[in-house]
């Protein structure tokens, strides 16, 4: 008996999908939806990002950076001075009198003490006798006063005497005393302008000029210079530094001392005091030097060439001349601050030495400048410093 075979075209039952395949096939079109998402809209986003960060790149300013410099060192500072003895006094006669004789000449030298000249003074000798016989005038007065000044006490005491008459005697016992030290007074004076007839050195040194013969009469208070006394071994040095070189010259500093006339030879000086004021008139300071002269070769008066160690002029800063800007503000330089912000700050312009330029006031050393920046850069801007 053979079987039956349904037609074609009849209807064949479906068979019933368990919960789990449903699951897997419903994740999987949704991971399939996800691809083809991304690979659609992820370039997308990529290229918009992109943009972004060019657009933000290029909206951020890059610069570069520099610090002022000093500027250029200018020459060593050589003054011109005048050598000059440490100590210097012109010897003038204190008394009225005659040369008898003069003991030193031009170009001696002479300690201190030493008998310079002498000198005939008939007329003071004269008021010392005179004085010396006042004196003893006014000592006998006084004694005399004294004994009869005792006696009327003594009156007094035993009632043979007023009380009126006593004091009249004490009192011109005090008179005759004080005359008695004024008369002893006056000879000590007159026997210390005596001793002014030998005419002495105040100090050590070497005299430079004798203007004194014998028989030349001398008046006290004419100012007649007999002789001139120099120290020598010790020369001073004034110099005169320009203003922008005083603030760096103290005591003590050494320098460097030159003569045309001693060709190659160099002397050492030390700077020891400063007038610590300029002189408003050449707007200089003057400086003293102290330099030793124990050989003699250096002579007073001199004409030297002096250099101090460590005199410097004051520089201001430079900068590249490509760093001013030019508004109407006036001349400003674009400097950035630590939070790479623009400032822009005015300054004072000094010399221009081509490709930099002086800044005399507005920026410090420390500054960080924008060399050749946009006209368009303001206060404020963000850059990037490159470096």
């Amino acid at each position: 008996m053979s079987t039956l075979t349904p037609p074609p075209d009849a209807e064949t039952p479906l068979t019933p999908i368990s919960s789990s395949a449903y699951y897997g096939v419903m994740g999987a079109a949704l991971v399939l939806g996800g691809v083809l998402f991304g690979l659609g809209i992820l370039p997308k986003l990529q290229k918009h990002h992109a943009a972004v960060e060019q657009t933000r790149e290029r909206s951020i300013l890059r610069v570069h950076a520099v610090n002022p410099a000093p500027a250029p060192p200018a020459k060593p500072l050589s003054l011109s001075g005048e050598l000059k003895p440490s100590a210097e006094a012109a010897i003038v006669a204190r008394v009225t009198g005659y040369v008898r004789q003069w003991h030193v000449d031009l170009g001696d030298k002479v300690q201190t003490g030493a008998l310079l000249a002498e000198l005939d003074t008939p007329e003071l000798e004269k008021e010392l006798i005179r004085a010396r016989a006042q004196l003893a005038v006014a000592r006998a007065a006084q004694h005399l006063s004294e004994i009869t000044a005792k006696r009327w006490r003594e009156l007094l005491s035993s009632k043979a005497a007023a009380q009126q008459e006593a004091d009249e005697k004490d009192g011109d016992l005090q008179l005759r005393t004080a005359a008695a030290e004024a008369a002893q007074a006056e000879v000590q004076r007159l026997e210390e302008v005596s001793r002014f007839s030998r005419i002495t050195a105040p100090f050590a040194g070497t005299i430079t000029a004798r203007k004194i013969d014998v028989g030349q009469l001398l008046e006290f208070g004419s100012h007649h210079e007999l002789f001139r006394l120099a120290e020598t071994d010790r020369l001073r040095v004034f110099v005169r530094a320009p203003q922008s070189y005083a603030r760096s010259i103290q005591p003590g500093q050494t320098a460097t001392v030159t003569l045309p006339e001693l060709h190659g030879q160099t002397f050492q000086a030390k700077v020891v005091r400063t007038a610590g004021a300029i002189e408003a008139s050449s707007r200089t300071l003057l400086c003293e030097l102290e330099i030793d002269n124990t050989s003699g070769q250096l002579l007073a008066g001199s004409y030297a060439q002096v250099q101090i160690a460590g005199a410097q002029q004051e520089h201001p800063l430079t900068v590249p001349a490509n760093a001013l800007i030019f508004r109407s503000e006036g001349p400003q330089i674009a400097t950035i601050d630590a939070h790479n912000r623009v400032a822009l700050k005015p300054v004072t312009l000094g010399k221009d030495f081509g490709t930099v330029v002086e800044i005399l006031t507005g920026i410090s050393p420390q500054e960080r400048v924008i060399p050749n920046p946009p006209d368009s850069l303001t206060n404020g801007v963000t850059v990037e410093v490159s470096p």
